[in-house]
Order: C-alpha cells, then sequence, then structure tokens
C-alpha cells in the first residue's frame, strides 16, 4: 500500500451553477471529492487529504488529515463564486504539501477543473517541471469544459510524466449523468499502478451499484432490504402453498415437519400440567409466606410437614386400592388397619415428645436457627410438658 499526501483542488467558479451533470455541476463534484477521499482512505489508513478552492481567493478550506469527514462537511459548504486560479492553486496544494507531517509520504494533487482556463501554456509548462522535480503527482479530472481545456492539460501531463513516467494522470469526462460513475472507471480511483475499475462493469462490480466502502451505510441498507424483500416473498410462497394445500385438503410434508416439534412439546406440556393438576386435586400445597411468620409459626409448620411426610405411607394405599381377593374379609382388614393406626399414633406422640428428636429435625429445616432463644424456649416447654405426663403416668400406676 501506497502511503500519499493529497491535496484535493476544486473549482468552485460560476460555472460549477451548470445543470449538464445531474443535478449540477457544484453537486457532482460534491460526489466526487467523497469518492476521492474514501479511496485515499481505503487504499491505506494512514494516508492523508487535505482540501483547497480555487476559484475567488485561493483558500485551504482544510490542511492534511486523515478524517475524511471534516473535508465532506468543508465540500457541502462550497458555494459558487468567481473565476478560477489554476495556477495559485496548484502552488498553495505544493506549498501544504511541503508541510506535511509523514515525509516518507508520496506527494500528488487532484484537480477537478469545470471552467476554461486562462493560463498560458508556457507557465502551465513551467509549473509541471517544477512539480516533476519536487516529485509531485498531479490527476485532474476535466469535466464540462473538456474540449477547450484539453490541449493544455495535456501538455502539462505530458511534461509531468516525461517519457516514461505513469504516475500523473488526465480525465476527461464529457457532460453525462454522474461524474463519479467516469470516475470509477479511472485510474484515478485506481491509484498509481493500479488496474482501472471499468473491467467491473458498468456499476464497478458492486452490489446494487454501490461502493461499501465509499459509502457504507448505504451499502448495509440495502442489503438489509434485499434480505427482508426475499424473507416476505418466501413467506408469501409458503402461505400460498398452505392455502392451495388445505382448499386440496392436502396437508404439506414441510408444515408437517415443520410443526412436528412445536405439537410434541405442546402435548407434553398438556401432560405435564394434567398431572400437577392431579397432584394438586390430591395433595393441596397451601401457600406459606415465611418473611411474614414468626418464629414459633416458622415451628408449628415444620412439625406439620413432618406429620404430612409420616402420613405419605397412607396416601400411597389411598392411591393403589386393594384387589377383590383382599378384600374378601373387610372387617379382619378394617380391625387390624384400625389397630395399626392407633399403635402409629401412639408411636408418633411418643417421637414428638422426643427433645432429642426435634431438635435433629428443627437443625435440618432451612432459615431455622436452633440456638434461638425461641427454640430453645418451645424445646424446654415439650421437655417439661413430657416429665409431667410422666409423673402422671406413673401417679395413675401408683393408684391401681
Amino acid at each position: 500500500m501506497v502511503l500519499e499526501s493529497t491535496m484535493i483542488c476544486v473549482d468552485n467558479s460560476e460555472y460549477m451553477r451548470n445543470g449538464d451533470f445531474i443535478p449540477t455541476r457544484i453537486q457532482a463534484l460534491v460526489d466526487a471529492v467523497n469518492m476521492v477521499c474514501h479511496s485515499k482512505a481505503r487504499s491505506n489508513p494512514e494516508n492523508n487529504v487535505g482540501l483547497l478552492t480555487m476559484a475567488g481567493r485561493c483558500e485551504v478550506l482544510v490542511t492534511l488529515t486523515s478524517d475524511v469527514g471534516k473535508i465532506l462537511t468543508k465540500m457541502h459548504a462550497v458555494q459558487p463564486k468567481g473565476n478560477i486560479h489554476l495556477m495559485t492553486g496548484i502552488r498553495v496544494a505544493h506549498l501544504a504539501l511541503k508541510h506535511r507531517q509523514g515525509k516518507n509520504h508520496k506527494m500528488r494533487i487532484v484537480v477537478f477543473i469545470g471552467s476554461p482556463i486562462d493560463s498560458d501554456d508556457k507557465d502551465l509548462v513551467k509549473q509541471a517541471k517544477r512539480l516533476k522535480k519536487e516529485k509531485v503527482s498531479v490527476d485532474i479530472i476535466s469535466f464540462g469544459e473538456e474540449e477547450v481545456n484539453n490541449d493544455k492539460l495535456t501538455s502539462f501531463i505530458n511534461t509531468l510524466n516525461g517519457k516514461e513516467g505513469t504516475s500523473s494522470h488526465l480525465v476527461t469526462v464529457p457532460p453525462g449523468p454522474s461524474l463519479s460513475d467516469a470516475l470509477l472507471t479511472s485510474p484515478v480511483i485506481a491509484g498509481e499502478g493500479g488496474a482501472a475499475m471499468g473491467s467491473l462493469g458498468p456499476e464497478g462490480g458492486f452490489d446494487f451499484g454501490v461502493d461499501p466502502s465509499a459509502d457504507p451505510e448505504l451499502a448495509l441498507a440495502l442489503r438489509v432490504s434485499m434480505e427482508e424483500q426475499r424473507a416476505r416473498q418466501e413467506e408469501e410462497a409458503r402461505k400460498v402453498t398452505t392455502q392451495s394445500a388445505a382448499e386440496s385438503g392436502v396437508t404439506p410434508a414441510s408444515t408437517v415437519e415443520g410443526d412436528s416439534e412445536e405439537a410434541m412439546l405442546e402435548r407434553a406440556l398438556a401432560m405435564s400440567m394434567e398431572e400437577r393438576g392431579e397432584m394438586a386435586e390430591d395433595t393441596p400445597m397451601p401457600t406459606v409466606d415465611f418473611d411474614n411468620m414468626t418464629e414459633e409459626e416458622q415451628i408449628a409448620y415444620a412439625m406439620q410437614m413432618s406429620l404430612q411426610s409420616v402420613q405419605t405411607p397412607e396416601l400411597s394405599n389411598l392411591a393403589n386400592p386393594p384387589s377383590e381377593a383382599e378384600t374378601d374379609t373387610p372387617v379382619a382388614m378394617e380391625t387390624e388397619s384400625a389397630s395399626a393406626q392407633a399403635e402409629e399414633e401412639d408411636d408418633y406422640d411418643e417421637v414428638m415428645r422426643d427433645p432429642a428428636f426435634l431438635q435433629s429435625v428443627l437443625e435440618n429445616l432451612p432459615g431455622v436457627d436452633p440456638n434461638s432463644e425461641a427454640i430453645r424456649t418451645a424445646v424446654d416447654s415439650l421437655r417439661q410438658q413430657a416429665k409431667d405426663e410422666d409423673k402422671k403416668d406413673d401417679k395413675d400406676k401408683g393408684k391401681k
């Protein structure tokens, strides 16, 4: 990649008001400068570009910079005025290039001319020899008045190149719809030693006829719009296919395959919800707000949960009813079940009165501190109650 510092000299004379380029010469010039700036920045990010006007009093609008946005901002504010001063503009551009920061950068001047040149042929040749001595390349884009300026500009470029030189170029553009399209096929955009872009086709070989590096936002918008349009067309075609299949009573294979996984997921979800509903009907679970409960209420709820865990075998027996053979002796089984239930209740009462068992249960409950005062008070009261009942039982035995 070639390192270059480029000064762009634009013609902002009164001739730029003409409408032989759409919409006017000055607007076509703005688009062309935009393309040149982006091509320089694309060839090497370290390239610098400057901007000056040649009509009226030659003025440097932007010094050499790598920020293309500054140049485009100033270029949009340029208005046509006065007459062109080509020689003065080239001298000022050469002086600006001498003060470039990157001394290893090659120097290049790009001149846009859209009005007749008043300079003498001898002065132009003398200036070309001076630029050749300083190793400055010049690209001239002549448009609008190309027939009047062709001879002077051709001698100027031939003097710069010499016999074997090819670094300077002259591009003449006849009146037409777009100045930028003509530059796409010129070596001004391809760069020194680059191939002309005309072989890429009338639109430069870019998608939708837009260079992504020159206008990335427009290229992205066109690409997204094309993708949305393609998706919309595919959706419409799928709807038409589905409607025609529904009218004929045949379900398209693609629709069945596409909906099979979704249908299976919906059925599985419905079955799981039904199972949950049945479980909720069998064993309703109340919603408990632990944040608003006191420690004593939490202890009571923990005891209730432990009681339900003990009664789960009974629920499983209810879920699995006995067979016909087992129902032959209903009286005996009722008696056995009643005695077994009484024994289980006695065992449960003994377990619940055991302070050590309650202490182990409370330690395993989440969010309950077994060492808190409320827990200790509750456990001590249970112990005292157990002692009182034991004493009462001993007294009853003594009386008998």
